[in-house]
């Protein structure tokens, strides 16, 4: 684990990332900062701070003395902001560009259907 983001980050980003292909299901029990610091050889205090974020944003629920679990509707919640950082990052700047050089709307529809098919 080193992708230039601290620790605690990528903590965070894998637990996104499991939430969201479904392999860490709403309800189920994330894992403990125990476990997380196990298994990356990491302080619990990091693996705490990761964590932490989640609970923060809601997508891992507190429950005492039972541990931390994947909060209901958080797959959804997770797949809303990737969304909406897919539309500010890449479309809005594609859109801009397609502005500059003429493009309408439906000239870039066309485009990536032409240029490579989204798997459905």
């Amino acid at each position: 684990m080193d992708d230039g983001r601290p620790l605690f980050v990528q903590i965070a980003v894998q637990i996104e990332a499991s939430v969201l292909d479904g392999s860490l299901a709403e309800g189920e029990r994330a894992p403990s900062t125990n476990e997380l610091a196990s298994f990356h050889r990491i302080n619990p205090a990091t693996a705490a701070k990761g964590i932490n974020l989640l609970v923060d944003r809601g997508i891992l629920v507190k429950r005492r003395g039972l541990g931390m679990f994947v909060a209901e509707g958080a797959r959804d919640l997770l797949r809303g902001e990737r969304q909406q950082r897919f539309a500010d990052h890449f479309v809005a700047p594609m859109l801009a560009e397609a502005r500059a050089i003429g493009l309408s709307p439906e000239d870039v529809v066309d485009l990536i259907r032409t240029h490579q098919p989204l798997p459905r």
